[in-house]
């Protein structure tokens, strides 16, 4: 026991004068030699490690020889007080900023950075040009299609008035061939019948869709055909009948619907007295002369019983009858 004391006596102190000549040789390199101090301090501790165990004392631990300045807790307190004084210098050494000024800017690194500020825009000015690129691309191929689409609708359009058109002459023809197989034939003409109630107008535009029109019998002759014809679809009921005849143009100037003026008129006249009778100078209450409407009536039908002519109110609902080419 006392010859490890004497050996730790007489080592331990040049070891710590190693350690402080070393701290001393750190202070000289300070600067530029962090790492090598850091490295020196781990070399101190590894070698007094490894003395503590080969002379048998516990880590951290000295001697109780209160003789031993390592050993005693007053000596082992008073080196670790110099050496972190010594650690705490440093570090304040270290955390203390350099009071040297920073440097300004110069010409060239302010030309720099505006360069490059401007690459930064050119690229993004390029990005965008390729976007809008994109976009005009899809645009023009957008309007081709739209193009081609509303090509494609004036194509169908075309068609579908070519179908109207053949339809319409499809109905002409077919209302011609009904009208002289199920109607009366006259010569260059035929009258067919509709039982249809419409408007003198109405009745017109549809005889013309069917490929003729309201009936414009021009002579006697065709007069008496058409009253046998109606008299016997109606009997024995008495009903009027449009026919193609109007003064609506001017009053008392009465016209066939293709404009021509109408020569020949079958008006419906009141009945006379019986001979020796005396005659009245009153009309008839039921079957007044004809015409008798004036501006108010300006479209003639025809009766079906006797066939007489009648001036009505063109927007009266009549049947119609209607003539077609032969």
């Amino acid at each position: 026991m006392q010859a490890a004391w004497l050996f730790g006596a007489l080592v331990i102190p040049q070891l710590l004068g190693f350690g402080h000549g070393a701290r001393g040789a750190e202070r000289e390199w300070e600067g530029g030699w962090g790492g090598a101090q850091e490295e020196e301090r781990e070399r101190e501790a590894l070698m007094l490690k490894h003395l503590q165990e080969a002379l048998g004392l516990p880590a951290g631990r000295g001697d109780e020889n209160p003789e031993n300045p390592v050993g005693t807790e007053e000596g082992k307190g008073t080196w670790e007080t110099e050496e972190d004084q010594e650690e705490e210098g440093e570090e304040e050494a270290t955390a203390i900023p350099s009071s040297s000024p920073s440097p300004s800017p110069t010409p060239e690194d302010t030309v720099t950075y505006i360069l490059g500020r401007l690459a930064g825009l050119d690229a993004g000015l390029h990005q965008l040009h390729v976007r809008l690129h994109a976009l005009d691309t899809r645009v023009v191929e957008l309007t081709r299609g739209l193009r081609q689409l509303r090509e494609a609708a004036g194509d169908t359009r075309d068609a579908v008035q070519a179908l109207q058109e053949a339809q319409r002459r499809a109905e002409r023809e077919h209302g011609r061939l009904e009208g002289c197989l199920k109607g009366l034939r006259l010569g260059h003409k035929c009258f067919l019948l509709s039982r249809d109630f419409e408007a003198q107008a109405a009745a017109q535009a549809r005889c013309v869709a069917r490929g003729g029109s309201l009936a414009q019998p021009a002579d006697r002759q065709q007069m008496e055909a058409l009253t046998r014809y109606l008299r016997g679809a109606l009997a024995p009921y008495n009903w009027p009948v449009w026919l193609g005849v109007h003064d609506r143009r001017a009053e008392g100037l009465y016209l066939f619907e293709n404009g021509q003026r109408v020569s020949f008129f079958a008006w419906h006249r009141a009945p006379r007295p019986e001979p020796g009778a005396r005659p009245s100078a009153a009309p008839h209450p039921l079957s007044p002369d004809q015409p008798n409407g004036g501006a108010l009536e300006n479209c003639v039908a025809q009766a079906s019983d006797d066939g007489s002519w009648w001036d009505h109110d063109c927007e009266r609902r009549l049947y119609y009858v209607c003539e077609y080419p032969f």
